[in-house]
């Protein structure tokens, strides 16, 4: 995606945070779920130009690996980057041009 402009004016910093990776215990077919709290803050003047919580799940089957502990990590991997992947989409889409008033998102 080329969402991002090198010799752009506007510089913006952005913030993650991880509300949840929750990792199967034990299963034949592994889930994880992932939330986190993306933040896109003006470098400028603090405001924040874009703000999303984004909920997804990482999926293996049971016929990725014969270990489940590989299964359980390939599901983590997989809920990390759908969610990365699923923010990346949502910020392609914004209108980034409008700050995000707080408590907007």
């Amino acid at each position: 995606m080329l969402i991002f402009n090198d010799n752009s004016v506007n510089k913006a910093s952005l913030s993650v945070k991880v509300l949840k990776l929750d990792l199967p215990a034990a299963g034949i077919t592994m889930v994880t779920e992932a939330a986190a709290k993306y933040e896109l803050i003006s470098r400028n003047n603090g405001d924040i130009i874009f703000s999303t919580t984004i909920n997804t799940e990482g999926v293996c089957p049971a016929d990725y690996a014969f270990a489940g502990i590989v299964r359980a990590r390939e599901s983590g991997n997989r809920a990390v980057q759908n969610n990365i992947s699923q923010f990346l989409q949502a910020l392609n889409a914004a209108d980034v041009v409008k700050p995000t008033p707080p408590g907007k998102n």
